[in-house]
């Protein structure tokens, strides 16, 4: 047990602060207490590793790492032990202390910590933090303003690895990017499918398609490409994707998935072959750690989805499914996914923490919207902007309404009387935020 007072003086203030905006609502206290534990005690997170019992688990990468981590924590407390995550999503270090100053105590530790992390702090958490697994979902670009290329992002996570000898990495083997991670190491678990199959049809993607290249520098050749880079390739070199150590394929469902790893079967409700992936993750991490297939299903079966990714709600009578999109793969990916027969809502700002560059917009394919039966409806400060892609992309005009207030957008999509008409809302990371924020009925 850690016995230093500026720790537990540490542990007063993070409390103190998390009651009064609270009281004052003035948010939703995700990372400001972290922000002062930091500045009182910048060595808090070192001292955390001595209340949990078991591993630490961390997660990382461009798409999905809320709902693994999000995942690999439920399938924990499934298993009847005891999880401190960052719920929220509040993935710097401010949210991580903000996590641990909120739920640490002086004889209070957990047997597990899942840790999500942005990929561009990961390398400053592992300053503090000895993990001792690491979870790579993908790296797709992102941001850009704020990132750069891919090769930064890659660096950012490689720097990290280096940093702990000792590390567990489990990583996606279909993305090349990710699988490069492994090069040198010795613990290392790939996941990724060996197949992959819808029971419906979809359209083919106008997203573009990025070209790839190996590290000796030549282009990867594909036998199976699942979306984006993700797949089995092989380069002229040798190089090429890793074998997993569980066999794994998917069949897509519209609303639900049937995962199989390793001769069993598993069912999640999550939609899209981008949700499939995230569930992988965690499963094989669940496996990794000894928690049974039974455990494993009963927790895919009471999982409830983070806010905003893959969320179901029900807004003035209406069925109402919100899913983030924030770049060109995912949200291309969450478009196949997308009910025509909807009134949708594509809501965009483009705040810092939205990344202030939009032309990912043109690079996501809004083409399979262009079947939409009902409203569509473009929202955020951004508004104006996503009408112009609808347009291009093939969406009638008639069809499209600029509505720039998003809980007016809501209200408009959610006004008709006929409540078995669904809607679909797509914001961007502050709308979805705006979202969070205002009381519907």
């Amino acid at each position: 047990m850690v016995k230093n007072l500026k720790f537990y003086l540490s542990l007063v203030l993070a409390r103190a602060v998390y009651i009064g905006i609270k009281l004052l609502s003035k948010s939703a206290g995700t990372s400001l207490a972290g922000k002062l534990v930091l500045k009182f005690h910048p060595t808090f997170l070192s001292d955390c590793a001595g209340f949990i019992n078991e591993h630490i688990i961390t997660t990382s990468g461009t798409n999905g790492k809320t709902t693994t981590s999000g995942l690999i924590a439920h399938i924990i407390e499934e298993s009847n032990n005891t999880v401190v995550h960052n719920t929220k999503g509040a993935n710097m270090l401010t949210g991580v202390a903000n996590m641990f100053a909120l739920s640490l105590g002086i004889n209070k530790t957990f047997d597990y910590a899942v840790i999500e992390s942005d990929e561009a702090y990961l390398n400053k958490l592992y300053d503090y933090v000895v993990a001792d697994t690491l979870v790579v979902t993908n790296l797709f670009r992102d941001q850009l303003d704020r990132y750069g290329e891919l090769a930064t992002t890659a660096s950012f996570i490689q720097k990290a690895i280096d940093k702990n000898k000792n590390l567990k990495l489990i990583l996606n083997a279909d993305d090349p990017l990710v699988s490069n991670f492994a090069s040198g190491r010795d613990d290392v678990v790939f996941y990724g499918f060996e197949d992959v199959k819808y029971d419906y049809e979809i359209e083919q993607s106008n997203a573009p398609t990025e070209v790839f290249n190996c590290v000796c520098g030549k282009v990867l050749n594909y036998s199976k490409r699942f979306f984006a880079q993700q797949g089995h390739y092989s380069c002229d070199c040798g190089y090429k994707r890793p074998d997993c150590k569980y066999k794994s394929s998917v069949v897509v469902s519209h609303n639900y998935s049937i995962i199989s790893v390793a001769g069993v079967d598993y069912t999640t409700h999550l939609v899209g072959l981008y949700n499939a992936y995230n569930v992988l993750a965690a499963i094989v991490t669940a496996l990794e750690e000894n928690i049974s297939p039974d455990t494993i299903q009963k927790a895919l079966d009471s999982y409830k989805s983070i806010f905003g990714r893959t969320e179901t709600c029900v807004i003035n009578g209406h069925n109402t499914l919100i899913q983030l999109i924030k770049n060109p793969t995912g949200a291309s990916e969450v478009l196949k996914t997308v009910d025509l027969n909807s009134n949708i809502i594509v809501a965009i700002n483009d705040n810092f923490a939205d990344g202030r560059d939009i032309s990912w917009l043109w690079d996501s394919d809004f083409e399979q919207l262009k079947n939409a039966r009902k409203k569509v409806i473009t929202s955020g400060i951004r508004a104006k902007d996503m009408a112009t892609r609808l347009k291009y992309a093939g969406v009638p005009q008639e069809k499209i309404q600029i509505v720039p207030s998003i809980k007016k957008a809501i209200e408009i999509a959610t006004e008709d009387s006929d409540k078995t008409i669904p809607v679909t809302i797509l914001p961007s990371y502050t709308a979805l935020l705006n979202i969070s924020k205002e009381k519907f009925e």
